[in-house]
């Protein structure tokens, strides 16, 4: 039973897939990190939601149905490195492709960018520990390019700021998924979360210049700076 139309519906394969995998660690600057930390996540978030979607398309296309991929508001802008945001933007044009593709055959394809909520992908007790991890295993050289209390600096700016930044209401990000997947006219993107809609969505739309000058201002500066 539909809540948004009230109508029973028949349907002949499979209505609705919601691909909601996601990991966020591996986490770091880029050049601590290796190909394998990327290729661990693309792993879980973006080759997950392909195959996944691909293994049950053709019943959705049977049913005319939908496919509702989360994906991130950090598919849209990236304000930190590694390979998270990566998958992401690749969940989006995977995302994209999909839509024009199935839209011959009636399928809408929907997709849900959250803004930052308080999940284990914003545990930041977590992903100090992954920060620790990361800064352990680099050679002395890297290390001396960010400083000796680089990692230090990282921490209490992760416990004061990023502890603090996560939305507890996750009801914001499962309305919009029930709407998408029963609504007659569901949307094709999704935001949830006010930082998604009123900071990370406007700035991503704004010049690089100005996205640049305000994701750099707060961020730890490494020791060895080029002026």
């Amino acid at each position: 039973m539909s809540r948004w139309t009230g109508v029973p519906i028949k349907v002949d394969g499979l209505w609705a897939v919601v691909n909601n995998a996601g990991v966020s660690v591996p986490a770091g600057p880029c050049d601590w990190l290796t190909l394998e930390d990327y290729k661990s996540m693309l792993a879980v978030n973006l080759d997950g939601v392909i195959g996944v979607t691909l293994s049950v398309l053709p019943l959705i296309k049977k049913a005319r149905g939908r496919v509702v991929n989360v994906a991130s508001v950090f598919g849209r802008i990236t304000p930190v490195g590694g390979p998270y945001c990566v998958s992401k933007y690749g969940v989006e044009s995977f995302n994209d492709s999909l839509r024009i593709c199935m839209h011959p055959f009636g399928v809408k394809v929907l997709c849900i960018e959250p803004g930052f909520f308080k999940t284990s992908v914003t545990d930041s007790d977590l992903l100090i520990r992954n920060v620790k991890m990361l800064w352990e295993r680099l050679p002395k050289e890297t290390k001396d390019d960010y400083g000796d209390n680089y990692i230090s600096k990282v921490e209490t700016m992760m416990k004061e700021k990023l502890s603090k930044m996560p939305d507890g209401d996750l009801m914001k990000v499962v309305s919009c998924m029930e709407h998408a997947v029963s609504a007659v006219h569901p949307r094709i993107r999704y935001s949830p979360g006010w930082d998604a809609k009123f900071f990370w969505l406007p700035l991503s739309y704004a010049p690089t210049c100005i996205s640049d000058y305000l994701l750099l201002r707060d961020t730890i500066k490494p020791a060895k700076m080029v002026d």
